[in-house]
């Protein structure tokens, strides 16, 4: 019989869809009521899309084991869809660890700034080294971000500043993505601070006039692809009316809007993202009422970081008031040189902890709705028919253990499959 199906995972004592009626996003009691079938199994077809999943007997009855390439007996395992990452700056030279404890002793990230440390010390690193390593560097977190489970992560430029290195971290980040099994979504981030010497005018029409015509340049020719657009708005870095035009002229170019607001200064990022039809904001940890209320009407996605308001001691994203609200909550690791996480299993922990998110909500935040976020959930963050086949075999007989055990995903881990490959065995007992 031909082998016409990649893989079976079969007898899962739960398998955690998320949700099961092509929802593009869940809010509020949505997030709560997670779809979860015990006792279930999932048919991968050769193209690596879903193309069954339901009770065990079920799916036994219908899909014969020889029509499959590969069949994992997951008895006494929970199955989770792969977990989406909504936000990282993962591709840069030079580490931060010595700001780490300026930090510590009480300076703040604005303090480091405006020393020429944060991302004026990245962007320095990073303009001087080689596309070579870059990309190096950048696989072996993008290894270490799958192995975490991980199967779609966003990734920023941003420490370049200007066009020549901009265009080679994007660069770097496609290669990564024609290389390597992880999913990417690519994200123009140049306006992620005003660089030396320049006025936010400067930067802002160097932006305009120069770098964002050279990528519509490429992307047009198919040479790169790039998903979003981000600004750091900001005090003393873009503010709202240079952050409205970049913005604008990214949509313009079929950009996602996804941008860093209302981090450290309430700035009303919220209401003009709202207005301008954005996809996602993250951080917002000084948004405000108002633009709450403005992101929920306009289905703009709340990116929280949870490990920046822990890193810098910043107050904590108001994600209860979010979700009460019916923002569509989503999560990031925001892994860059100030936030060194790779983990979304860490970042849901700190979450429910810290910004008091329920185990499902957290679950949700970390699979269907950073999907959305990225514009992908349509082919993401769900074990639906016809999504990506790409998912994660806990060993643990409820998958709230990925969220309880802090630190314990490199044990609990046991396979994390994109497309219906298995990219990742972490097969403890031969370690014995």
């Amino acid at each position: 019989m031909s082998r016409n199906h990649r893989l079976l995972v079969k007898n899962a004592k739960q398998v955690v869809l998320i949700c099961n009626d092509g929802e593009k996003y869940l809010t509020k009691h949505g997030m709560q009521n997670l779809c979860v079938i015990e006792n279930g199994s999932i048919v991968i077809g050769s193209d690596g899309l879903i193309k069954a999943v339901g009770p065990a007997e079920t799916i036994r009855a219908q899909y014969p084991e020889s029509s499959f390439e590969q069949v994992i007996d997951v008895t006494g395992k929970c199955v989770l869809p792969g977990l989406v990452d909504a936000h990282t700056h993962p591709v840069w030279a030079g580490d931060r660890v010595h700001e780490f404890s300026m930090k510590l002793a009480g300076a703040t990230y604005m303090d480091v700034h405006r020393a020429g440390g944060g991302i004026h010390f990245t962007v320095e690193h990073t303009r001087a080294a080689a596309a070579s390593d870059l990309l190096a560097s950048l696989s072996s977190r993008l290894l270490r971000m799958q192995r975490a489970g991980t199967t779609l992560v966003e990734c920023k430029s941003g420490y370049g500043l200007e066009l020549q290195t901009e265009l080679k971290m994007l660069q770097v980040i496609e290669q990564a993505r024609r290389s390597l099994p992880i999913n990417i979504s690519s994200t123009y981030c140049g306006a992620h601070a005003v660089p030396k010497g320049k006025t936010v005018a400067e930067a802002t029409e160097d932006i305009l006039q120069v770098q964002l015509p050279r990528l519509k340049e490429l992307m047009s020719a198919g040479t790169l692809r790039v998903d979003n657009i981000d600004v750091f708005c900001e005090q003393g870095v873009f503010d709202l009316s240079a952050t409205r035009s970049i913005l604008q002229a990214g949509k313009d170019m079929n950009l996602n809007i996804n941008f860093h607001g209302d981090e450290l200064h309430p700035m009303n990022s919220a209401q003009l993202g709202a207005e301008l039809g954005a996809l996602a904001i993250s951080h917002l940890e000084e948004v405000t009422d108002e633009g709450i209320v403005a992101m929920a009407k306009a289905k703009t996605a709340a990116v929280l970081l949870p490990t920046t308001a822990y890193i810098l001691r910043l107050p904590q994203p108001r994600a209860r008031d979010m979700l009460d609200t019916g923002v569509i909550v989503a999560l990031g690791s925001d892994f860059n040189p100030n936030a060194y996480c790779c983990s979304m299993a860490i970042v849901m922990h700190l979450a429910c902890v810290n910004m008091r998110m329920s185990m499902p909500e957290a679950l949700a935040a970390a699979t269907i709705n950073a999907a959305y976020a990225l514009g992908r959930s349509h082919t993401h963050g769900s074990l639906e028919v016809n999504k990506h086949g790409d998912l994660l075999v806990l060993n643990a007989t409820r998958w709230e253990h990925l969220i309880y055990q802090l630190g314990g995903h490199q044990e609990l881990i046991r396979y994390v499959i994109i497309k219906g490959n298995v990219v990742y065995d972490n097969d403890k007992t031969l370690d014995l």
